[in-house]
């Protein structure tokens, strides 16, 4: 992988626990997701 195209998928996945870190409990359950998830979903979004 070049640099380039890992610091995407970096970004990408600062992104993605950033966004989903915001959501409530709630939120997150009604997504089927609880906080213990939030890395593994994020890393699924590369």
């Amino acid at each position: 992988m070049n640099p380039i195209q890992a610091f995407r998928n970096w970004r990408r996945y600062s992104e993605t626990v950033r966004e989903l870190n915001r959501l409530s409990n709630r939120e997150l359950n009604d997504l089927g997701i609880n906080r213990a998830d939030i890395a593994r979903v994020a890393r699924g979004a590369l």
